[in-house]
């Protein structure tokens, strides 16, 4: 008999504290996880909640600024795709995603323009509030410490070695965060706040504003509800992971749907990532995981590469068509006079 899916699995961190019988246990639970969901809760992580509602108050504050101090850092005059962005300013799908968001990645001297995705490297806007960089940049170094455990830990399910993915992060990981704002929407049929995507890297670390919905995964040909659980992130892996293992982990369409009127809901993604250069290696999986690894999702609209730089601007491209314009026609045009589609990374 088989039971049909409601709710995402929890996969408890603190397990790695104990003894090889937990860690075990943790890394199944991983493996599982990842492999019929592409999504889980995770508990355990060992961020405390006094930083956690220090970063929520800093978003706050961002969202509570005037509009002309938001504009001042508008993602329109950032070449590298940082920045704010206006409510109907991202397009998922080629429909407008209803949210307002500030985009942070990690900051690099340029490389050079050619491969065009290394024009994604550079510096950040930085809004004019107090503590606001200061607390953005302990969250992506908590971030990442913790995202590099937990691709340790998939190593060993795996069946590799602990370190097979350290060597692409370590020069110039190419880690995002956004924070975001979803308004509340008065008309029932229009509740796209972010529409159906894959995510283009490894993995996502998404923290969720305490009691706000909206967040939805797709499992068997339908939609499962993923509200915050408390003290946990929402874990989901992108396209990078999906190439690394052939398939046998595999990138999850999700999508957030805007919250009732009236209301509002906040949310931090943290987007772990390596250098925009590196190539994710193959994982040579043991025989019973190879067995029901069914390949790389076979998209001629969005190819999926194992170079992330590659995945990633393509992505930047589709979703800020107004940015590919003013700073990358060459790229917006696809370089061969043919518009890139719509995006669905």
């Amino acid at each position: 008999m088989t039971t049909t899916l409601t709710e995402l699995p929890i996969v408890d961190m603190s397990l790695l504290d104990g003894d090889n019988a937990g860690r075990a246990r943790f890394r199944r639970a991983l493996l599982e996880a990842t492999h019929e969901v592409g999504f889980f809760y995770l508990v355990g992580h060992g961020i405390d909640r006094a930083t956690r509602e220090r970063l929520f108050a800093t978003v706050r504050a961002f969202f509570a600024l005037p509009e002309e101090a938001k504009f001042d850092v508008e993602m329109l005059k950032s070449p590298h795709f940082r920045g704010y962005t206006r409510f109907g300013g991202e397009y998922t799908q080629g429909a407008i995603d209803w949210r307002e968001q500030i985009d942070l990645a990690a900051e690099y001297p340029s490389l050079g323009d050619d491969p065009g995705y290394l024009r994604l490297d550079g510096p950040n806007q930085w809004p004019a509030l107090p503590g606001f960089r200061e607390v953005i940049t302990d969250w992506q170094k908590r971030c990442g410490e913790l995202g590099l455990s937990l691709m340790r830990e998939w190593a060993l399910s795996l069946g590799a070695d602990r370190a097979v993915f350290d060597d692409a992060f370590a020069e110039r990981p190419s880690t995002l965060m956004k924070l975001v704002r979803y308004p509340g929407r008065e008309s029932a049929t229009e509740r796209q706040g972010v529409g159906a995507h894959k995510d283009p890297g490894v993995l996502t670390l998404l923290l969720i504003e305490p009691g706000k919905g909206g967040l939805q995964v797709e499992h068997d040909g339908g939609w499962i509800d993923a509200p915050p659980v408390e003290d946990a992130f929402v874990v989901n892996i992108g396209e990078l992971m999906e190439y690394a293992t052939d398939g046998y982990l595999k990138a999850t369409m999700h999508r957030v749907q805007s919250p009732p009127p009236g209301t509002e809901r906040l949310s931090v993604p943290f987007f772990f990532n390596p250098a925009l250069s590196s190539a994710m290696p193959r994982i040579e999986l043991p025989t019973d995981l190879a067995a029901d690894a069914p390949g790389v999702t076979d998209d001629p609209d969005n190819p999926i590469s194992g170079t992330f730089g590659e995945n990633m601007i393509k992505a930047r491209l589709r979703a800020h068509p107004d940015v590919a314009a003013r700073h990358h026609p060459d790229l917006a045009r696809g370089g061969d006079d043919t518009p890139i589609p719509d995006k669905v990374s």
